[in-house]
């Protein structure tokens, strides 16, 4: 409070109680309380998350007793402060900010029941904390981005489970972490970002085998990494940036070749 009115750190965001109405600070119970709060800037009964936010920032030991609280911005921040056993209870809450809360702070073991979660954001969540087989069990999931984290995050040995997923950007996120020989598996995929992929991480004695990739930029990718005879063969190729990404690397390999200076 300054000379006697009420100020706010957001200027620009009304003052009000979660349902709209004006805060009554005058019969609130928190303010008899030995919590910390101000009117405008920290306050758990304020519909603006943020100053929802700072109260719990002050008064983090009072989490537990706002998880029923009928506010969803309220059970939401409450959840980052309470202790993790009582956040079950809030798996199946009506509201995904609320389950997205609990998403990054529930056990593994408990996570595991958001796998399904009707929001993607609350899938994304999960995605990106659980691991191994618990994780492959969400490579069927609606959304191309879940399919993608868990591409991204898969140990290893489980990748070529993916290979088979209908959205290209699933399969490059693969493609980026695979080891031969399943790398081969995708020399002819259907998308032309895997094949350069492809073309970047395969070891060189298998690079010919995409010479006759019948898109340019695949040859033209092939050309940075050719070893002599392959970048010679590149070097007659009928488009004219690959032929010049050929002379380029023979030039680099110290050839230098009449045909590049025809």
């Amino acid at each position: 409070m300054i000379n006697g009115e009420w100020h706010t750190d957001d200027p620009d965001i009304p003052v009000l109680d979660w349902e709209g109405g004006e805060l009554d600070c005058a019969s609130c119970p928190v303010a008899e309380s030995t919590a910390r709060c101000e009117r405008g800037h920290a306050c758990v009964h304020d519909r603006y998350a943020k100053r929802i936010d700072r109260f719990f920032k002050w008064n983090p030991g009072l989490g537990n007793d706002y998880l029923d609280h009928p506010y969803f911005e309220v059970r939401a921040i409450a959840c980052r402060h309470a202790d993790v056993f009582r956040l079950q209870h809030l798996i199946g809450d009506e509201d995904e900010t609320v389950r997205l809360s609990v998403a990054v702070r529930l056990p593994l073991n408990q996570v595991v029941r958001l796998r399904h979660d009707p929001h993607r954001e609350v899938r994304i969540r999960v995605a990106m904390r659980l691991e191994g087989g618990e994780l492959l069990a969400m490579a069927d999931d609606e959304d191309y981005y879940v399919r993608k984290l868990v591409a991204r995050r898969l140990p290893k040995a489980l990748l070529p489970r993916m290979l088979r997923d209908s959205e290209w950007e699933v399969r490059l996120e693969a493609v980026k972490r695979l080891e031969m020989p399943e790398l081969l598996r995708l020399c002819d995929d259907r998308e032309l970002a895997i094949r350069r992929e492809v073309v970047r991480r395969l070891p060189e004695s298998f690079l010919e085998r995409m010479a006759g990739d019948p898109a340019w930029e695949v040859r033209w990718e092939l050309a940075q990494r050719a070893g002599v005879a392959l970048a010679r063969r590149l070097a007659l190729d009928h488009e004219e940036e690959v032929r010049h990404a050929a002379c380029a690397r023979l030039e680099e390999l110290g050839i230098h070749e009449g045909a590049c200076h025809g």
